[in-house]
């Protein structure tokens, strides 16, 4: 994914550029639908497609290379594709300056990199091989840097690997988020180019705690200004997005995010009964829901005072742990006794924090934990699949570590790091076999709790 809150471009595997959009939520200027990508009825020009000529051969799209492979220049959200082709070699740059899409090529002697544009809204954007696409490359990766060096950092004894994992989480939120409005895309493809409360929320948290108080604000005040109960998912305009309704957890991530950077909260949380919780299906009394909308924000994850009282919303508290509370921990669905433990437990350590439902909350992930894949967990018992979701795993790692639990939360982590592409990106889930990804490629959810949880580990 290239882009620093401007124009943004999603690159596959092939060094294709599959999706375009003027800014993280914005519209689509490339239209490659991902469902009809992986079922094969899009044409596969479609986008901005590389293709290598060997010799005066054939001009071959980097699907049809020996090999391939694609990592970020270190500390940049600029993506090099490289491909063998035989003895030949080629390599594919792109960058974005946040109105310009850059494209670099470089090849061996008696190869040819030929680049295909098919998308003509989109040809505008580009420019490549000129002196322009020089400078717009240099421009993204000084721009990147300099944002970087920003951070607050991990502590001294944090691990190269945690770092690495840091630093590109930070990113990749950078990518995802506005820099003029602060609305945060959840991926960098269609049907996920939008905003969800509870995603954007928790990366304002790791904005703030990452010490980029000007960024918590800016998404903070985009979501203060969205109709929660219209939808669960908005554009970047701040328009609801049809066909998913309210969901209960809604108010209380803008709560959080609010309070990270030091803003008036919303005014009333929105019922959490008979809502769809972040499982995103029918309506319930969910666990998840009844945490976001009765807990206190954890203590400031920001240094320094903040100017005005903690929030403390335990007025509306609906006793949690006597609806949702068996002997082996905190289940999904209030008063169903076959119902199964929910990774969303965690959110009652962190962000929203009830101390009376520690005890049950440690339960609940030291269990889930206990059956743990190589990358990662499902967010719960009942979870329909067996993939692994990068977000449940990280933000259990997040709460294990907050309650002294720091080697289950390092085996959590360590876990994450195996469900990473080999360029350090979190999918949504991944295979729970082979960790391949199986859904949008890098996820802003799971990125902000890698944040967080690496930051509760690694204070400094």
């Amino acid at each position: 994914m290239a882009g620093s809150g401007g124009l943004t471009a999603a690159v596959d595997a092939y060094g294709a550029v599959v999706d375009l959009r003027p800014g993280p939520a914005g519209r689509e200027l490339i239209h490659n639908p991902a469902e009809r990508q992986a079922a094969g009825t899009v044409p596969a020009d479609t986008g901005i497609v590389p293709r290598v000529s060997v010799g005066g051969g054939p001009a071959l799209p980097l699907w049809r290379a020996d090999s391939v492979s694609q990592r970020y220049l270190a500390g940049t959200n600029v993506v090099i594709t490289e491909a063998s082709f035989g003895s030949a070699r080629a390599k594919v740059v792109y960058a974005s300056d946040g109105r310009l899409l850059g494209c670099q090529t470089q090849a061996t002697r008696g190869a040819k990199v030929w680049i295909g544009l098919e998308e003509a809204r989109a040809g505008s954007r580009l420019r490549c091989d000129t002196k322009e696409a020089r400078r717009i490359v240099r421009t993204a990766e000084q721009s990147d840097r300099w944002w970087l060096a920003g951070a607050r950092r991990l502590g001294s004894s944090a691990p190269a690997w945690a770092e690495r994992m840091y630093q590109r989480s930070l990113l990749t939120l950078r990518a995802l988020t506005d820099r003029r409005t602060g609305a945060v895309a959840a991926g960098a493809r269609d049907g996920w180019a939008y905003v969800w409360p509870r995603d954007a929320g928790a990366a304002a948290l790791a904005f703030a705690a990452a010490g980029y108080r000007q960024e918590a604000r800016r998404v903070a005040r985009f979501l203060l200004q969205l109709d929660f109960a219209a939808a669960a998912r908005f554009h970047g305009d701040g328009s609801a997005v049809p066909g998913r309704e309210a969901q209960g957890d809604a108010s209380g991530w803008v709560t959080v995010a609010a309070h990270a950077a030091g803003l008036p909260s919303p005014a009333e949380p929105l019922p959490w009964r008979d809502r769809p919780d972040y499982h995103e299906r029918s309506a319930g009394d969910y666990l998840a829901n009844a945490i976001a909308s009765s807990g206190s924000p954890a203590e400031q994850p920001v240094d320094g005072p903040i100017s005005r009282p903690m929030i403390n919303l335990s007025a509306h508290r609906p006793g949690i742990e006597g609806a949702f509370g068996m002997a082996r921990g905190l289940v999904r669905q209030a008063g169903e006794a076959g119902s199964a433990l929910d990774s969303a437990a965690a959110w009652g350590v962190r962000p929203f924090r009830q101390p009376a439902l520690f005890p049950a909350i440690r339960r609940t992930l030291l269990a889930l934990a206990a059956d743990q894949t190589r990358f990662g967990i499902t967010p719960g018992e009942d979870w329909d699949g067996v993939d692994p979701w990068s977000a449940p795993t990280a933000w259990s790692a997040w709460s294990l570590a907050a309650l002294g639990e720091r080697r289950q939360a390092l085996r959590l982590l360590g876990a994450l790091r195996r469900s990473a592409t080999a360029a350090g990106a979190l999918p949504e889930r991944v295979d729970a076999r082979t960790g391949i990804p199986r859904s949008t490629t890098p996820l802003a959810w799971s990125h902000a709790f890698a944040i967080l949880a690496l930051r509760q580990l690694w204070p400094n």
